[in-house]
């Protein structure tokens, strides 16, 4: 099995323009915990 070499670049650049720097906001860490129960209400019902 041969291993290919890819340019990770392009994921840290798509990973970089998905995070925030706002890790101490409030509103931010709510959200997250808000989706992540309409996530797991999603898997329930499928």
């Amino acid at each position: 099995m041969t291993h290919s070499v890819t340019d990770s670049s392009v994921f840290k650049d798509l990973l970089r323009a998905a995070l925030t720097d706002k890790i101490n906001d409030r509103d931010t860490f709510m959200k997250g915990i808000v989706y992540s129960y309409y996530y797991e209400q999603d898997k329930m019902f499928v």
